[in-house]
């Protein structure tokens, strides 16, 4: 419907791991291998786009976060790979290597 959507998770019920979320998203497969509305599926993009700029937007922030530009605060994950250039079926093993917040770096993955 062209509607904005977000990916989000629901912490404490599980670990908060919106890649996993992407992952879902993107392929559509249950736990037992069954891939589910293969119509409903959002590209790699679509998926980044629901975490970022999506997200802000649901909070009335787009102005403040959810792109990267001047003006903005620095929230952001540096990963290991690109899940808009890996294999859709690759984005829930893409890791975070660094968060920054507000421009400050709250995690460093040990092997970073």
């Amino acid at each position: 419907a062209g509607l904005p959507f977000t990916l989000h998770t629901d912490t404490p019920v599980l670990r908060p791991n919106l890649l996993e979320a992407a992952w879902c998203a993107v392929n559509r497969v249950t736990k037992a291998g069954a891939q589910l509305d293969e119509d409903q599926k959002v590209t790699p993009y679509q998926a980044m786009r629901a975490i970022t700029f999506n997200g802000a937007y649901q909070y009335g922030e787009e102005d403040l976060k959810g792109t990267l530009e001047a003006g903005k605060l620095a929230d952001l994950v540096v990963l290991d790979r690109n899940p808009l250039a890996v294999d859709p079926r690759e984005i829930r093993e893409i890791k975070v290597l660094v968060t920054i917040k507000e421009g400050a770096v709250i995690y460093r993955r040990d092997e970073a």
